[in-house]
């Protein structure tokens, strides 16, 4: 588990200078491989690299020409390349005798202890599924270790593609090699030996006080990009299949029935100058258990986009596909629609200053647009079509135009290339066409409807932030929406404790100070539900709070809440949808510090199911102003959510609503709808916390869910 990929400034100005300095290195040549016969040394080095990363390998070869054998040639010389197993092109079929893709809270646990947490039943229970990434990794390990056990080379060093080697790793290794070789009285002197870790969890104090140059480990260890391995360590480990869990992690599992030592220190590092595509599983299990106190936000980075991009073809040729993967890419995108806002088709086709979009999919009011036209006033545009239209791809030059067929085998390889950009770690989104939906003209019905403020918004691809700028409006969506809906689901107090259309949650997220437990959920005789907050130690939090929660993910309805919220200043209490991969929100939250009024936001990322993308911080919050405060009375709220329009109720009265691209599209994936009471981290959202007020309880008299 690389944790340098969220490497800060100073650590990456930092790394810049052990970079440069690297190279001033005057001893360059390791007596500890060879290319020769002797059984004493590293005799071949594995490079674990995709075939896609070739800068990768020219960036590692340079670095593998820089040191030198004991007989003076490159290490590159003793080099083979290893074509890694790519997650994007995994079929997901694994040999269970090779690799199960699933490991325990427990394991994570006993390679990296956490204070907070204990090794217990739940730990053992809590089975937490490999991400495509870590699979592919560990695959990639395994087949080395066949190819080092196959061979009759009795060491051999195996290093994945983003390391460097440390400034005196030529002096240090050769120092470290006579340490172990000299201990060893025949046979290998070792399974494994690690040039390359990050020592996590608890170690024993001997190690500090341990004057060699080579030890064993007494603690876990994270990193499997730059270790020895022997011939007798590859036939054991092969011996233990199979893996479970990240390769990282089973090592570290092994060790008690394997000869491991380490270097005194790491002599390999990790490039922190070279972006990761990983996902790591453990992560969203730790987060959510508490052990993470506090995350960093998820800002997306600007990053120069070719384009404009406009996009043309036929009905059922993937053009709504198209425009989510211009969106999961960063574009803004305005897709199958028959006409743009007129302010926005105006400023288009003057090439006026105040364009909200950088990507057009399937607009009709401009397929009457001649691309010669288009291509005089944007001559960097870049064309795609999804259907041939050879007249018109003609018309400028051929580096400018894709044709991107529904049937194409790697549309992301293709898309990438032809945008110059990255190759995303999400799969090309695959679905129906939307087709082009017809479009009207709409004013602002915020202003007849209530009085609210802006807050700040986030600054994203997927936020449009203008204060003249009105959205899409749909037309099927305009208006009184008259949709067949029927009850799904109902919240009514002590009928509902043990309904299995409902969970009582158990965990927590970072920016919440409290942890929510079903122990703070009570009934009354009035068959009132009340969400309580209170002070109480935990492992990982000071306060306890509650949470309720359908157990399925619901796409689009009514959802209708008559609920009294705390007014305890510090605190929020939620009414909301959410989902991650992708991330999507659309809130109702009461600040504790000023009831009388009503926050509501969307979150958005685009993309389909699984894919990551969880930004967002803020999102896009407006305040609402009731007219009376929430903390007196019982109110209901309701938000009610279709494919092309959201708006938000109280007491039975629209009181905002929001349309596509206002400032947001609306999001379209399947939600978990959810009640809860939280101590929010951020004083500038929800106040300093008042504690002369807790307990307290936010109070729930009824939920309908009508989908």
């Amino acid at each position: 588990m690389n944790r340098k990929i969220h490497s800060g400034f100073f650590k990456r100005l930092l790394y810049k200078l052990i970079a440069q300095a690297r190279l001033l290195d005057v001893k360059t040549k390791s007596n500890s491989f060879t290319s020769n016969e002797a059984g004493d040394a590293i005799k071949r080095i594995y490079i674990i690299n995709l075939d896609r990363k070739l800068d990768r390998w020219q960036q590692i070869s340079r670095e593998l020409k820089r040191i030198k054998s004991r007989s003076g040639t490159s290490l590159l010389t003793i080099s083979r390349r290893f074509s890694a197993i790519d997650a994007r092109y995994f079929d997901g079929k694994i040999d269970n005798n090779i690799l199960c893709p699933f490991f325990s809270l427990a394991d994570q646990l006993r390679v990296e202890p956490n204070p907070l947490v204990m090794i217990d039943a739940y730990a053992k229970a809590c089975r937490i599924g490999m991400t495509p990434q870590e699979i592919a990794v560990a695959l990639s390990h395994i087949e080395v270790w066949k190819l080092v056990a196959a061979s009759n080379v009795p060491y051999t060093l195996i290093l994945e593609d983003d390391i460097y080697f440390q400034y005196g790793f030529a002096r240090d290794m050769d120092a470290a090699w006579r340490n172990i070789i000299n201990q060893s009285s025949k046979g290998s002197a070792f399974d494994i030996f690690f040039l390359s870790f990050q020592e996590v969890g608890i170690s024993s104090k001997n190690k500090k006080l341990h004057a060699g140059l080579v030890r064993k480990p007494d603690c876990g260890l994270w990193l499997a990009s730059g270790y020895v391995l022997s011939l007798k360590g590859a036939q054991a480990l092969l011996k233990m299949l199979p893996v479970y869990g990240p390769v990282d992690l089973w090592l570290n599992l092994q060790f008690e029935g394997l000869d491991v030592f380490l270097t005194k220190r790491p002599i390999i590092e990790q490039r922190v100058d070279v972006p990761s595509t990983n996902s790591y599983s453990i992560m969203p299990v730790l987060s959510q258990i508490g052990v993470y106190t506090h995350e960093k936000p998820l800002i997306i980075k600007k990053h120069k986009l070719l384009g404009p991009i406009f996009a043309f073809g036929s009905p059922s040729s993937g053009l709504t596909a198209l425009a989510i993967a211009l969106s999961i890419l960063g574009y803004t995108c305005c897709s199958d629609v028959t006409e743009l806002p007129e302010q926005e088709q105006y400023i288009l086709v003057t090439k006026r200053h105040g364009r909200h979009f950088n990507a057009y999919v399937n607009v009709r009011s401009l397929c009457n647009w001649s691309i010669k036209n288009i291509v005089k006033l944007y001559p960097d545009a870049r064309f795609i079509f999804t259907t041939l239209d050879v007249k018109q791809a003609l018309i400028t030059r051929q580096e400018n135009v894709l044709f991107l067929s529904k049937e194409h085998q790697d549309k992301w390889a293709t898309l990438s290339r032809f945008l110059k950009c990255e190759y995303p770690a999400s799969p090309y989104p695959i679905c129906d066409d939307i087709g082009q939906q017809i479009t009207i003209k709409r004013d602002d019905p915020n202003k007849k409807l209530t009085i609210y403020k802006q807050l700040k918004f986030d600054t994203s691809p997927w936020i449009i932030s203008s204060k003249k700028w009105r959205g899409i409006t749909i037309s099927k969506a305009d208006g009184n929406i008259k949709s067949k809906t029927k009850i799904f689901a109902m919240w009514s107090g002590r009928n509902s404790l043990n309904d299995l259309q409902w969970k009582l949650r158990d965990d927590t997220f970072p920016d919440n100070l409290s942890i929510f437990t079903p122990n703070n959920i009570e009934v009354d005789s009035q068959d009132v539900t009340q969400l309580t907050l209170r002070e109480q130690t935990t492992a990982v939090r000071l306060f306890t709070s509650a949470a309720i929660a359908t157990q399925q993910k619901l796409l689009f309805g009514k959802f209708i809440t008559t609920l009294k919220p705390t007014n305890a200043p510090g605190l929020v209490t939620g009414i909301f949808l959410h989902r991650n991969s992708p991330r999507q929100e659309i809130d109702i939250e009461f600040l504790g510090k000023d009831t009388t009024k009503m926050l509501v936001n969307v979150f958005y990322n685009p993309g389909l199911e699984g894919t990551k993308l969880e930004y967002g911080y803020r999102g896009t919050p407006v305040l609402i102003d009731l007219g009376f405060d929430a903390s007196k009375e019982f109110h209901q709220y309701e938000i009610e959510w279709h494919e092309n329009i959201l708006r938000w109720h109280v007491d039975g009265h629209v009181v905002y609503e929001r349309v596509q691209w206002d400032p947001t599209p609306i999001p379209n994936l399947p939600m978990e709808f959810n009640v809860n009471i939280w101590y929010s981290r951020s004083k500038e959202l929800a106040g300093e916390l008042d504690q002369t007020k807790i307990p307290t309880h936010s109070k729930i008299k009824s939920i309908q869910i009508m989908n």
